[in-house]
């Protein structure tokens, strides 16, 4: 059994709990949160011990792995402990706020060979698994232009620049809330972009953090795609990813929950026709164990157990890719204000 210890009870702290659970291959053990309520319900019906320190948990507890889910300014001394403590760690997005944070901890968790993985959830989505996977076989041909584009209705009144959400200090703003995301998905499909140019950070409700993000990624082989991201947007009743691919022979339109593609030939192999072809994630996705919000968050996190146990060196989102995406961020927030 891997003996888990959570740190950060709070809305996906309680997710992950429910899911890693069903893991007949783990064994919770310990929870640290500094919330009361939370941590003498979790002790009384759940039978585990509880910390309001996660310091003393980690020096009370023998643990084989923690799962992170603490906000991302608190990560870095965490994470730090973790690794000193020889512990495997997967962290809720975007994992720190810093890209020196972020390249000095995939250094130390990769020279100590410990599995390390970021919640970057999209990565284990079946409809972007399939899209990547479209593009790596050339399906649409050379690729011309994209889009990645993100919307929430997260913040649709004005704010009273209080709570974590309102600085950037605390990893608030659209850009890190949201936009990592779609940073990390272009990340994954077609490999980090180069440069990025022509950033505009908007306010629309937030007083100290930007609402709206724009920018244009650009790779040196000349690709380049626009990425868009609202957070203020109260059509879409959920967080919504999309992305867009158009290349010489056809172009890709998908989100999580389905994607078309358009074909200039019929492609024989993949049973595609000229014109529209039109799939639903119901049409490919691969089931799991233990259903909650989506089969990607399980999928996701039985991705971390398996590699713990098959001593992995590398994950599918581990804390270089996620030093990758904040390097965009951090780019974005430098051109954005260039004079």
């Amino acid at each position: 059994m891997i003996k888990v210890g959570i740190i950060g009870a709070g809305r996906m702290g309680i997710t992950h709990y429910s899911i890693i659970n069903s893991n007949p291959n783990i064994e919770i053990v310990a929870v640290a949160d500094p919330s009361a309520l939370t941590t003498v319900i979790l002790e009384k019906y759940l039978k585990i011990l509880t910390f309001k320190d996660y310091k003393k948990m980690l020096q009370k507890v023998k643990l084989d792995a923690l799962l992170v889910c603490t906000p991302p300014f608190l990560n870095v001394e965490i994470l730090e402990e973790a690794a000193k403590l020889g512990l495997h760690v997967f962290c809720e997005k975007p994992f720190t706020l810093k890209p020196n944070d972020a390249k000095m901890l995939a250094d130390l968790f990769e020279s100590k060979n410990l599995v390390n993985q970021i919640g970057y959830v999209n990565r284990f989505n079946d409809v972007f698994i399939k899209v990547k996977e479209l593009i790596d076989a050339n399906v649409i041909g050379k690729l011309i232009r994209f889009k990645t584009e993100m919307y929430s209705r997260t913040i649709t009144q004005p704010d009273d620049g209080a709570g974590w959400r309102s600085t950037h200090a605390n990893g608030g703003g659209a850009l890190y809330e949201m936009g990592t995301h779609s940073i990390d998905l272009i990340n994954y499909i077609l490999g980090k972009p180069d440069k990025v140019t022509g950033s505009v950070l908007t306010n629309v409700y937030s007083k100290h953090v930007e609402d709206i993000v724009s920018t244009t990624l650009v790779y040196d082989n000349g690709l380049a795609g626009t990425l868009y991201v609202n957070w203020s947007d109260d059509s879409y009743r959920k967080p919504t990813n999309k992305i867009e691919f158009f290349g010489e022979e056809g172009k890709i339109l998908a989100d999580q929950h389905g994607f078309k593609i358009y074909l200039k030939k019929e492609n024989k192999e993949l049973s595609y026709r000229v014109g529209w072809n039109t799939f639903y994630i119901t049409d490919i996705f691969k089931t799991v164990p233990f259903y909650v919000r989506g089969n990607e968050f399980t999928s996701q996190l039985y991705h971390f157990v398996d590699s713990i146990e098959k001593n992995k060196k590398s994950t599918m989102c581990s804390f270089r890719d996620g030093y990758n995406t904040l390097s965009i961020v951090e780019d974005i927030f430098n051109d954005s204000n260039k004079k």
